[in-house]
């Protein structure tokens, strides 16, 4: 079924184009996700949060972008404003935890498995996702779109809604940021 097909499905509420579409989309939506969150439940939430926003929002989808652009667009919001939530939340619980008011569990990055990162390979993938987690935003997002989910320059571009430009500078400054905080990690190898 074509993309223009499925979004006229989508619009008109026919009751099979939903399932289409989560059956075309879910595992890219999830992985975009779990690129962001490293948590494989919360990813999993994050996705089902994104599907439902779709179905709400869908109405309004001009076709000005792909179908799969407005998604990751959808996906990377909702999966940031996840990640933005659960840093401020770990912040309070660390803040209340020095004053001896909460005996909570402390909040450690999460040892995840992300499906195109061989066994053998975790724990370099662990530490990796960990450098991944300290770059600034658009350089993080920029660079799992790149890297993970294997875009281009342009259609990064697109998602993040810049310029190619942009998306080159900011790749060139992740990779620079990564090559430093994984240096002495690869040196004792």
């Amino acid at each position: 079924m074509s993309e223009s097909i499925l979004i006229e499905a989508l619009q008109g509420r026919e009751r099979s184009a939903f399932p289409r579409l989560v059956s075309s989309y879910q595992k890219m939506v999830f992985n975009t996700a779990l690129g962001i969150i490293q948590n494989k439940e919360e990813a999993e939430d994050v996705a089902q949060e994104v599907f439902v926003q779709v179905y709400e929002s869908i109405g309004q989808f001009k076709g000005e972008s792909k179908l799969s652009t407005w998604l990751y667009r959808i996906t990377l919001t909702k999966a940031l404003d996840w990640q933005r939530k659960k840093n401020r939340k770990k912040r309070f619980a660390i803040v209340k935890s020095l004053f001896g008011v909460n005996d909570e569990l402390q909040y450690d990055q999460p040892d995840f498995e992300h499906p195109g990162i061989l066994m053998e390979n975790k724990e370099r993938s662990v530490i990796l996702f960990k450098a991944i987690n300290t770059l600034p935003e658009n350089q993080k997002v920029a660079f799992l779109l790149h890297k993970v989910e294997g875009q281009s320059h342009q259609e990064i571009a697109d998602i993040m809604q810049t310029t190619v430009g942009a998306v080159e500078s900011y790749l060139h400054r992740a990779k620079q940021h990564l090559r430093k905080s994984l240096a002495g990690y690869y040196k004792n190898l």
